[in-house]
């Protein structure tokens, strides 16, 4: 202990270790030779890991070389309820003052780098001012969402009245730690039709409630099945940044799901659930018992049905591909959006940039009408306007029109003809639960899953959260709604893994969700008028 408070000795030790491609493969199997069956299947192809396999956990302080210490202010220097970014120098921490105690933290939040300092400090927790995260000043535990990593708690220490701080050199550059998890002690070799815990859909809910389990010390088998291609992602990002390549959008790296044990199964659709039987069919034959169901799929995007619906160049931003393509065909070109939703002004908003000219067509008589009001949808519009983009307001797209097969013009039931090589569709979604339909799982006259405060179905051992499931929100006098935000999302994923543990934990989150536009973020932070409304998180299986 006292070796980091001692004075560092003027060397400096850094050693990298860089594995080959094929010692890389090699890690890949067991001692036996063999891999984890169906583990990891991307782009249609198997590929196998062992769930046994760990990352090396930095210590916190590994060694008086790795340590930084210094006196940084005056007890008197900061009153209660301030916080303070100061130089440790390898790096800034956060100090808080809270109740007479000194505290000190990563001076990040770990999701989208956001200074915390600018942030509030409130009941012995530090919520950012991007997106709400919220972290224990105590323990520097991510204590709300989004995001999934929590803060470095260093050690502080005061002596004739000054305050000093010791930290770790490594985690003074990370700004972020990754809560310890369990590992798995049920190999799935050989029990490859069955598992602990069966988690459909990879977006926020699916991945959190998988984290929250290992975090709680749940060391029994896990698979994670999805639609997509890819690991679980950052989707609220495609919209933002159509650029954004998978890997930059990635929420996980691969080696994280084979050192915690979580298996993934990629372009994995369910077709059947049977809950009597506990097992799940795939479409492609495979069948999966499991203990545990957590339901995650998610929403799918309305289309248009009007007469040439089916030209090229029209698209949903559902994946990376989707966002890239986009991208590139409105590149010195004309770019229609239909609905003034959340998607849809995104994408006007990063396409102005790119794009020769971009339109927007909404049935209502302003963007955000129904969710913001008024006032605030005709300063948006304004906004957008400044900034090259035009409106077709309380109109319809009545046909597409194509010119050997791609798309040309955009007719609209107002009789107005708009130029367009590329179109994005963001008229809303509904719940991805049409394989349910012939379970005993209830469905609402909607789609959605109807779940109580603890993301139970009406099936035991069955959970369900995310863009797909109505439940009770306090706030609103437990009146059942669907919020379908990413914050939301991450938030039921780890109600709904407690509740696997027979913790007993309920929701109670304040729904809370952002955007941002030509540099101006929108936060909004409540009840959610009508109950349905706001940005899909875009959960997806």
């Amino acid at each position: 202990m006292g070796g980091c408070f001692s004075k560092p000795k003027p060397v400096e030790l850094k050693i990298e270790v860089v594995l080959p491609e094929k010692e890389r493969g090699k890690e890949e199997l067991s001692a036996s030779g063999k891999g984890s069956p169906r583990a990891y299947q991307g782009n249609g192809t198997a590929r196998h890991f062992h769930t046994e396999e760990r990352l090396p956990a930095p210590h916190p302080y590994p060694g008086a070389q790795d340590c930084v210490e210094a006196a940084i202010c005056h007890v008197k220097d900061l009153e209660n309820g301030q916080m303070r970014e100061v130089e440790l120098g390898w790096g800034k921490v956060l100090l808080v003052k809270d109740n007479g105690e000194f505290h000190a933290l990563g001076h990040k939040c770990p999701h989208y780098g956001a200074p915390l300092v600018k942030g509030v400090l409130s009941r012995g927790r530090v919520r950012c001012p991007w997106h709400g995260a919220c972290f224990n000043i105590g323990t520097g535990d991510l204590e709300d969402f989004p995001g999934l990593d929590s803060l470095h708690k260093f050690q502080v220490k005061i002596e004739k009245e000054k305050v000093y701080v010791r930290a770790s050199k490594q985690a003074l550059q990370l700004q972020r730690r990754t809560k310890v998890m369990a590992k798995c002690i049920s190999p799935s070799a050989g029990h490859s039709s069955s598992t602990n815990v069966l988690i459909v859909g990879a977006g926020a809910a699916g991945l959190v409630c998988a984290e929250t389990l290992r975090q709680e010390g749940f060391s029994d088998r896990i698979v994670l099945c999805t639609l997509d291609r890819h690991l679980p992602y950052d989707r609220p990002k495609l919209s933002k940044s159509l650029d954004a390549q998978p890997e930059q959008l990635a929420l996980r790296p691969k080696e994280f799901f084979r050192a915690y044990g979580i298996e993934v199964l990629t372009e994995a659709q369910v077709v059947t659930v049977d809950v009597r039987n506990k097992k799940v069919v795939f479409k492609d034959g495979f069948k999966l018992e499991y203990s545990k169901l957590l339901l995650a799929p998610g929403s799918s995007p309305k289309m248009l049905s009007c007469k040439g619906k089916e030209v090229e160049n029209v698209f949903t931003i559902r994946t990376p591909e989707d966002a890239n393509r986009v991208v590139r065909l409105a590149r010195g070109r004309n770019a229609v959006v239909v609905g003034a939703g959340f998607l849809g002004m995104e994408v006007a908003a990063y396409l102005t940039e790119k794009a020769h000219s971009v339109s927007v067509v909404e049935l209502e008589e302003t963007p955000f009408r129904r969710f913001l009001g008024e006032r605030v949808g005709r300063a948006l519009m304004k906004m957008f306007e400044n900034n090259r983009v035009k409106f077709y307001m309380q109109t319809e797209v009545s046909e597409l029109r194509a010119q050997e097969g791609k798309l040309k013009e955009v007719v609209l039931k107002s009789s107005k003809v708009v130029r367009a090589d590329v179109c994005v569709v963001g008229i809303g979604a509904v719940p991805a639960t049409g394989f349910l339909r012939q379970s005993s799982i209830n469905l609402d006259s909607r789609g959605f899953i109807p779940v109580n405060k603890m993301m139970q179905t009406n099936v035991p051992g069955v959970f369900a959260a995310g863009d797909a499931v109505t439940f009770p929100l306090a706030w609103r006098n437990n009146r059942k709604v669907n919020i379908p935000h990413w914050q939301m999302a991450h938030a039921q994923g780890r109600v709904a893994a407690q509740n696997m543990l027979a913790q007993e934990a309920e929701i109670s989150t304040v729904p809370y969700l952002w955007t941002a536009m030509f540099g101006r973020s929108l936060r909004y932070a409540g009840p959610v008028p009508g109950g349905c409304a706001g940005p899909r998180s875009q959960e997806e299986r």
